[in-house]
């Protein structure tokens, strides 16, 4: 392979010229080989294939695979996203890069690491001689070679580029201590795929960096009580590299230390042959991820200001799963301030579980048939284009009050109206026939029935929307009936003296569309039914339950049916089959406080929010004598509850994106005979949705974002719709289709690069 050494001495050599190597023309393809319909994929039908540097970045090349445009194809393509212009890969042996011919013509083929595990892409190289095929594929080995040692390719004899060859036979695992790479070739492959997302994501790409003694903790962990402690390699998000990035060559040692004995704070510690590097504090705020196929850990760390992203690959499945129940374990007791085995054991099983991922749900139908469809409604390539995201984002809310921010968004089901509170006024939107918002009216000055103003604390329409339903902060024992046409609270409904109202849900999820008056009622401890019909207190007093004293309700959600699931701020959540009753099932806190809670229409799925995850679980009973009914009218086998799912975002995302989380409640897409597909939510700046279908199959982390300007206040679905999502944001209304949220990408998630510098030397908190 080295024949050709004085034209790599001409290219290879020169650190200025940014482009190694480049063939002019050729086609990608995406090849599925285990799907019928669509085994090979054209992704750009005209391409160049280049060799490129890493700036900045010694001993690391990219792929470039460059779309070339015919006349006029770049206008009639201007909307499509700017990343698919080309694609780029990090050269490393995790490609798993080889030549072949394909109808006479010679290709280069590599795996897709963002793919399924068997998805490969080819780029076809028509018309290229042999010669320039062996220049190019020398070129290939050269950059792993430099990748993988961090030392010049230049003295490199044939034989040293032979272990690059990529062969068809699982690769031995490695022996002795002085492991080169995490797990095996395999299992490191594995984890770019599925610990991150992004197919330039790789183990082990850059040197070793040293950490000086004053950076390192002020307490040794040896001194402290150690929980557990396992061998693995650690990883740092690189955000110029846009992959995960070795810390240390050697393995390290991972453990979980109680700094100070009896009160619950437990810290990550990782350590070298020098010491401890690695100190975070163990909570909800790490975003912790795991994923049982590349047995690692994913986090993120807030580092002055900067969101950093780690990963910590343990050395085996044992060690895996020992280091993660103890971190499960140390997280709950961290959040409850008890002990963990003082839980039950049913309780125990269930904290557990929660942290298992891609796991695919019960009885979930196949939908291959699907697949195209739900691609083209959350096609993460098909971005708006410039003029419909400033349309889009025009439509300020010049007319509302200015000083306040807007707070709640509630959406009507006919007359395509949308309401948002602002202060002590309520701004109302109209959804025109181009599927934008537009400001119709303000209903000012919101007051009780005595003229008395106030800021509604939260609303609900009611009554097939010509009234709204309005909760006062200063009376917390009444409700306020509003009519909307005349724009005034006309009733004012007292709901007793001694108990407050905290939170309001209609009688059925479809409620809002019916004559239906009554509605439900929660206190911090009760459920109870509101009729304001009936004379006097409104609430029902034979529909009225109270429950032991400290539930700290948080959220009510109702079914088709009626069927009521209630969240609290401890974490537990509660199945009823009607008020007034105990819950027919109770799920056990995680630990973390569910801020809001919804429930499909069939009552099968329930999403609960908490800061920093989603929580879905599955109500469907599968074993036992009430196999086939949900959790909502039969109780769960001690022994088997069900397993709840944690939605996340990826670290790495979130170390682009540079803030914390802080998700508002999460609502499916709702209407009469619609079935849910789709979860949407929003943190900051930013609109996520999941797809819902796939979901369903294990993949948790199928997302995708849209970023705005300001602060995103509420989002949810228009009524009977699953692709129009109404945005309220701090100071302003508007509408985006979901075909219109982007993949989550460097550049659809970033912040002002100014403030996403690199981490010059590894993170420490001191104790």
């Amino acid at each position: 392979m080295n024949i050709f050494k004085s034209l790599l001495g001409k290219v290879w050599q020169d650190p200025n010229a940014a482009e190694v190597v480049k063939i002019e023309m050729g086609q990608l393809y995406l090849v599925r080989p285990g799907n019928i319909r669509s085994s090979r994929e054209c992704i750009y039908n005209e391409a160049i294939a280049t060799i490129r540097r890493v700036p900045a970045l010694d001993h690391n090349f990219q792929l470039v695979i460059t779309r070339v445009y015919e006349d006029g194809d770049q206008e009639l393509l201007e909307d499509e996203d700017e990343t698919d212009e080309e694609r780029v890969f990090l050269i490393s042996e995790e490609l798993e890069f080889r030549s072949g011919v394909t109808d006479d013509e010679p290709t280069f083929i590599w795996r897709d690491l963002d793919g399924d595990v068997d998805e490969l892409y080819e780029f076809v190289a028509s018309g290229t001689n042999e010669p320039t095929r062996a220049f190019f594929e020398t070129c290939m080995y050269r950059a792993m070679y430099e990748r993988k040692f961090k030392a010049s390719a230049d003295n490199t004899k044939d034989s040293d580029l032979d272990q690059f060859i990529w062969r068809p036979v699982t690769k031995a695992r490695g022996k002795g201590g002085n492991r080169k790479s995490p797990k095996n070739q395999e299992d490191s492959g594995d984890l770019l795929s599925d610990a991150v997302d992004d197919s330039t994501v790789q183990p082990r790409v850059m040197p070793t960096k040293q950490t000086s003694a004053a950076a390192r903790p002020s307490f040794a962990s040896s001194s402290l009580p150690t929980v557990a402690s396992q061998e693995g390699h650690i990883f740092s998000w690189n955000l110029e590299v846009e992959g995960f990035v070795a810390e240390r060559e050697e393995v390290v040692v991972a453990k979980i230390v109680e700094r100070t004995s009896g009160n619950f704070n437990y810290w990550l510690i990782v350590t070298d042959e020098d010491g401890d590097f690695v100190s975070h504090k163990i909570s909800s705020d790490m975003n912790p991820r795991w994923a049982q196929k590349t047995s690692s850990l994913t986090w993120n760390y807030a580092n002055g200001g900067r969101y950093d992203s780690w990963a910590l690959q343990l050395t085996s499945t044992e060690a895996y799963d020992a280091f993660k129940k103890a971190f499960a374990q140390c997280l709950w007791e961290t959040l409850h301030g008890v002990e963990f085995r003082k839980a039950k054991p049913d309780e125990q099983a269930y904290v557990i579980s929660s942290t298992t991922e891609d796991v695919e749900m019960r009885d979930v139908e196949d939908e291959g048939e699907d697949e195209e469809e739900v691609e083209s409604e959350l096609d993460p390539d098909e971005e708006a284009s410039e003029e419909e995201e400033e349309e889009e984002e025009g439509d300020v809310v010049s007319s509302m009050p200015q000083g306040e921010r807007n707070s709640q968004l509630t959406i009507g089901y006919k007359g395509d109206r949308s309401y948002v509170v602002r202060g002590n006024n309520i701004g109302v939107f109209s959804h025109s026939s181009d599927d934008q918002v537009k400001y119709y009216a303000t209903i000012s000055k919101i007051s009780t029935p005595k003229g008395k103003e106030f800021k509604p604390q939260e609303v609900m329409l009611h009554d097939q929307d010509t009234k709204m339903v309005l909760k006062n902060p200063l009376d917390p024992h009444s409700l306020f009936s509003m009519d909307i046409e005349r724009g005034k609270v006309v009733e004012e409904w007292k709901i007793h003296e001694d108990i407050t109202v905290d939170h309001i849900a209609p009688d059925n999820k479809f409620a809002q569309t019916t004559r239906e008056q009554t509605l439900v009622g929660a206190s911090h401890n009760a459920l109870f039914r509101v009729d304001p019909r009936i004379s006097g207190s409104k609430m029902v007093e034979s529909q009225y339950k109270q429950y032991v004293s400290k539930n700290k309700f948080s959220g009510v959600a109702t079914t088709a049916s009626g069927k009521l699931a209630v969240a609290s701020e401890k974490g537990d959540i509660r199945l009823f089959d009607t008020i007034g009753k105990n819950a027919k099932t109770a799920l056990p806190p995680l630990g973390d406080p569910i801020l809001g809670i919804d429930v499909t229409a069939s009552g099968r799925w329930i999403v609960a929010t908490t800061k920093t995850y989603l929580l879905l679980i599955d109500t469907l009973i599968g074993e036992g004598r009430y196999a086939g009914n949900l959790g909502f009218d039969r109780s769960f086998p001690a022994n088997a509850k069900p397993m709840p799912r944690r939605l996340q975002l990826r670290s790495e995302h979130v170390a682009y994106m540079n803030h914390d989380i802080n998700f508002s409640v999460a609502r499916f897409n709702q209407g009469e005979g619609q079935e849910e597909n789709a979860i949407v939510t929003a943190t900051g700046q930013y609109v996520i949705a999941w797809d819902f279908a796939k979901v369903k199959k294990g993949h948790l982390d199928k997302y995708e974002i849209k970023k705005y300007e300001d602060m995103v206040v509420q989002d949810n679905f228009k009524f009977g719709d699953d692709k129009q999502i109404i945005v309220a944001l701090q100071n302003n209304v508007l509408a985006i289709n979901k075909k219109n949220l982007k993949r989550p990408t460097r550049n659809s998630l970033a912040a002002p690069m100014s403030s996403l510098q690199s981490r010059s030397s590894i993170v420490n908190t001191p104790y």
